[in-house]
């Protein structure tokens, strides 16, 4: 049985944080890959510090892709302006990782997690939704122009006991002409107040340092992978350490934590719990996983349920939730799950 937190706090950050735009760069490097050659293994890392950017990995694939100017148009349509000094070292995909998954085999070795709960419509924990509902708020109003001194950096934070919010955080890059009232005055009006409603009891904490002009970049360094609890669970559940952005589905850290949440979502859909817990593991170049484990919020045995109504080999997954099409770079921000119309979110009967 696993720990249920009445008293937590969950974060999310916006996509212009510095690793959120490195998760974004390297999903539409594997987007643009995937375009042209659906078999395409990917496995790329992107490095963003003070004006320069680097990318590195591995690829297997047919496509004609110009690393550089995916990196930039990413970076530009997220909102930023400075220039950018982009390195690419990627290059072909180690032959002795190749023999295993070309058989079908796990890409890696690892332990992979999916959680669900029926506390929302989302069947993720509260403060999961609720810190990336204000993420995808602030983002909206700074790109609609509703707060015309927003920026593109920002992070958000809720604070959760008893299932009330009794604390909301934000912290946004902004003009260096906007005041710390100004800022304060439009987030609880546009921000805080339409995504949470009423405020009453609720501790608003903006901007705690006072200022934030320097964002992205300018002000910190980004890399992919650095944002696994914001992807996943807000660090309520367990999670194997594997991130998923840059990562093409033969790596079962992406493709089988998505299967893992499959399973968790519909055991609860179905009726077998309230709360479910879903584990699996790997080991490299081996098409079976070495485990599969599934447990209720009471600590009731699921696995035997989970091992009659899917099947976690590789190939599988990949074929399950069609996994081998340009979808990635939509989910490198604001959270993996509970997002409508993905594959690994649909409802089915068991």
């Amino acid at each position: 049985m696993f720990h249920l937190l009445k008293y937590y706090t969950t974060e999310s950050v916006t996509a212009g944080h510095p690793d959120k735009v490195c998760d974004q760069i390297s999903d539409a490097i594997l987007d643009a890959c995937l375009a042209q050659d659906p078999k395409s293994r990917v496995a790329v890392e992107t490095f963003g510090s003070h004006g320069t950017l680097m990318m590195g990995g591995e690829v297997t694939t047919n496509a004609k892709v110009d690393y550089k100017a995916i990196a930039d148009k990413v970076y530009r349509d997220i909102g930023y302006t400075d220039p950018l000094d982009i390195l690419v070292k990627i290059v072909q995909q180690s032959g002795d990782i190749a023999m295993g998954v070309d058989t079908g085999g796990a890409g890696d070795q690892g332990i992979m997690y999916g959680y669900a709960t029926n506390e929302t419509k989302e069947m993720l924990p509260l403060g999961v939704v609720l810190a990336h509902a204000l993420a995808r708020r602030l983002e909206a109003i700074r790109r609609d122009g509703t707060l015309k001194f927003l920026r593109p950096d920002g992070k958000t934070q809720v604070t959760i006991k008893d299932g009330k919010v009794i604390t909301a955080l934000t912290s946004t890059q902004h003009a260096e002409e906007a005041s710390q009232e100004e800022i304060r005055t439009g987030l609880i009006q546009h921000l805080f107040t339409p995504v949470l409603g009423s405020l009453e009891g609720v501790e608003v904490l903006v901007n705690p340092t006072g200022k934030f002009v320097l964002g992205g970049f300018a002000a910190d360094a980004g890399l992919t992978g650095r944002k696994i609890m914001v992807d996943t669970y807000g660090g309520l559940m367990p999670h194997g350490g594997g991130a998923f952005s840059g990562k093409d589905a033969t790596k079962v850290d992406r493709s089988a934590a998505y299967m893992c949440r499959f399973a968790a979502k519909n055991l609860v859909a179905n009726g077998y719990g309230t709360k479910v817990l879903v584990t699996v593991a790997y080991a490299i170049g081996r098409v079976d996983p070495v485990m599969v484990e599934a447990f209720d919020e009471s600590g009731t045995n699921l696995s035997e349920i989970v091992a009659k109504n899917f099947d976690f080999r590789p190939l599988a997954i990949i074929e399950r939730l069609a996994l081998r099409k340009p979808i990635f770079q939509q989910t490198a921000a604001y959270g993996h799950f509970g997002v409508p119309g993905r594959s690994w979110e649909e409802v089915i009967k068991i």
